[in-house]
């Protein structure tokens, strides 16, 4: 049987909008038993903010184990590689609830981590304060690398990209990411729901972050142009999906299962 991981924003809804046809993939993916799970870079909500996010945008029968965000991911891998550990934070209050619930507490002054997420609320005093604990020998650690968000109106809007790169000039150290691409949070996306990489399909509509990732970990990709990524732009990548689909509603499960 074919296993299902696919990012949310740009594929399941733009900002507060559902995506025209998400509402029924989603219940086929529910009436067919197929495993799936939402793999989200969004590191400000948790999975139960999410559950009801789609829940108040009509969809249904959805659990908070059908999310993980990339919030969960960098806090399992923070507990991986030292338990009971200490950050400082800039993002939101889902990622610091994450890193709570790995047994983490938040410390301004001598943190063995620098987290950072995406937040509204970025100042030049975070940036200050971020700058001078990675100096001083704390670790830095992205949530995730995009750059921009679609917005409801179709517009790009900043997202955790421009926050890292202030740091990273500021201090000329790189952040370590754990969100998508990277492997370590596929691993554990497939690991939530029994999925072995041959048999899952990585659906998502960055180039960048979920076709790459999918990639990366052995997964058959989908890209679907809903999001930040355009048919013109498929041309700036040395990789291909294995399918294009203009969005989810175009999408056949049974020919995914088929992809060799």
């Amino acid at each position: 049987m074919i296993n299902i991981i696919s990012d949310m924003d740009g594929v399941i809804y733009r900002g507060n909008n559902l995506i025209p046809g998400a509402k029924e993939f989603i219940y086929n993916l529910l009436e067919n038993n197929i495993p799936f799970i939402f793999l989200t870079n969004n590191a400000e909500q948790t999975p139960i903010d999410l559950q009801r996010k789609l829940q108040s945008l009509g969809v249904d029968g959805l659990k908070p184990e059908h999310f993980f965000t990339a919030a969960q991911a960098t806090a399992i891998f923070l507990h991986t590689q030292k338990e009971k550990g200490t950050a400082y934070v800039i993002g939101t209050g889902g990622l610091v609830s994450e890193l709570y619930n790995v047994g983490y507490s938040i410390d301004e002054n001598n943190p063995d981590y620098v987290v950072v997420g995406k937040t509204a609320a970025f100042n030049y005093d975070m940036l200050k304060k971020a700058v001078s604990l990675i100096n001083k020998g704390a670790r830095f650690i992205g949530a995730n690398p995009d750059i921009t968000d679609p917005a409801p109106n179709g517009e790009l809007i900043p997202a955790v990209g421009p926050i890292l790169s202030a740091i990273e000039t500021a201090t000329g150290k790189k952040p370590y990411i754990v969100g998508k691409p990277n492997p370590v949070m596929m691993s554990i996306a497939k690991n939530k729901i029994s999925a072995h990489s041959a048999d899952t399909v990585m659906i998502g509509d960055r180039m960048d972050t979920d076709i790459l990732g999918g990639l990366g970990a052995g997964m058959k990709t989908c890209l679907v142009l809903s999001g930040v990524t355009t048919q013109e732009m498929l041309k700036e990548f040395p990789y291909r999906p294995n399918f294009v689909f203009n969005s989810v509603a175009d999408i056949d499960l049974e020919r995914l299962e088929k992809i060799n």
